[in-house]
């Protein structure tokens, strides 16, 4: 029977139901199809409970969703929650289908995950592109500099809302406060997909969530960086610039209408022991992610990503200068049993969440390290991601892109022709 190890139940009412449901001999007659058994196809259905006539009556009496979003929408400071049980993928799509209508602008930055790109095709709008900063010495992106919005909505001074990426996916951080200034002087709100943000604002070391720095909306994927179950994302809105009743007509719009109750309660549960604990396990987290980057700086020509503007719980790690192949090196990781986040050849990306250890976090710098010096070969110069330097053309908006007619063309003779589908790096 499943048990409550930490003592979250009593501030988690989601997962509470969720404990309470195991706790109950009950013959159900509703879905899912299994009925509990698990002597069918095994344990890989064990913990799957319904939201509706699992962790709450068929009718939804007991309202322990709303509560369950009610506090965590608290603890992030927003006026409006809402939990997916999509992903930051779902969360995305629902704010672009609830802030702008077929045909309007808005302002996108170019990292944003193809998630919020689809979430442009369902809505029908039409992107003002806006690309990041690039940092020389590594060729990652960083943030979308607020004067660069700001320009885009001077330029463009019909579009309804600004969309960007924040934490990039490198782990490198941007000026949420003045992306937030940017927008709310043109009159529209500013939505982060901070799907790699769970964590932040919960340890005096993070980065403050986009929330506590003026954003409209966040999308944050508690299965990254919190433990929760995939596909466990949290929509956070404020309602001044965006319209609660239209947000959740998007959410509904979009989302399954059988939602997984074991996530739900995942959600609510992290949550919890976010709100209780979350800044000691960070701490020890960060100290570990900061030791691990100190060893690996001893590796002669590997740069560690560190600084003021880069989530210090995430490892990122450029190998230009070894002359090192990191897919040769993730290779080398996949036979230690440590799969890593990314991996290509010049960038290796590791994440460290509050789940980690200090003993396990060394364990893979120590591998990392080796295996570098295994496949160390002659220093390449960094090349970086020419796309983020891409200044596309737009002919026709996405949507209309989409739904057309396409030709498949060898990679050589698409150029000068339009893309029909989503490209990204």
């Amino acid at each position: 029977m499943p048990t409550d190890p930490r003592g979250l139940r009593s501030d988690a009412p989601l997962f509470d139901a969720w404990l309470t449901f195991h706790e109950q001999a009950l013959t159900p007659f509703t879905i899912p199809g299994h009925k509990q058994r698990h002597d069918l196809v095994g344990d890989v259905v064990a913990g799957d409970v319904p939201l509706y006539a699992g962790l709450d009556t068929m009718k939804l009496t007991t309202g322990v969703l709303l509560d369950a979003e009610a506090r965590a929408a608290q603890l992030w400071g927003a006026d409006v929650c809402r939990f997916s049980t999509g992903g930051a993928t779902h969360a995305n799509q629902a704010l672009a289908l609830a802030v702008a209508g077929d045909g309007d602008q808005v302002v996108v930055s170019r990292t944003l995950h193809r998630s919020m790109l689809l979430g442009l095709v369902l809505a029908g709008l039409t992107p003002v592109w806006v690309r990041p900063e690039v940092d020389a010495a590594t060729g990652l992106p960083l943030g979308v500099a607020p004067a660069t919005v700001a320009a885009a909505l001077a330029e463009h001074p019909n579009a309804r809302a600004v969309f960007v990426g924040d934490p990039s996916y490198v782990g490198t951080v941007g000026d949420v406060a003045g992306l937030a200034d940017a927008a709310h002087h043109h009159g529209v709100p500013l939505i982060v997909d901070a799907a790699w943000a769970a964590h932040f604002g919960f340890h005096p070391d993070l980065p403050a969530h986009p929330m506590a720095l003026g954003a409209d909306a966040m999308v944050t994927s508690a299965h990254k960086t919190l433990p929760a179950w995939s596909q466990a994302a949290i929509i956070l809105a404020n309602t001044e610039r965006i319209d609660a009743s239209r947000l959740d007509a998007a959410v509904e719009a979009t989302a399954t209408t059988s939602p997984a109750g074991a996530i739900l309660a995942s959600i609510d549960a992290s949550r919890a022991l976010l709100a209780r604990d979350g800044e000691a396990l960070l701490g020890t987290a960060i100290a570990a992610t900061r030791a691990a980057r100190d060893h690996l700086r001893q590796v002669p020509g590997l740069t560690v990503v560190d600084g003021p503007h880069v989530d210090p719980a995430k490892l990122i790690l450029v190998l230009s200068g070894t002359g090192a192949d990191g897919n040769a090196v993730e290779e080398d990781l996949l036979h230690a049993g440590m799969p890593v986040e990314s991996a290509d050849r010049d960038v290796l990306i590791a994440i460290v969440s509050l789940a980690d250890t200090v003993e396990g976090v060394t364990r893979l710098a120590d591998a990392i390290a080796a295996s570098v010096e295994r496949h160390r070969s002659a220093p390449r110069p960094v090349v970086g991601a020419a796309s983020y330097s891409v200044d596309p053309v737009t002919v026709m908006p996405p949507r209309q892109a989409f739904f057309s007619a396409a030709t498949p063309v060898p990679v050589e003779d698409a150029v000068g022709r339009v893309s029909a589908e989503l490209i990204a790096p």
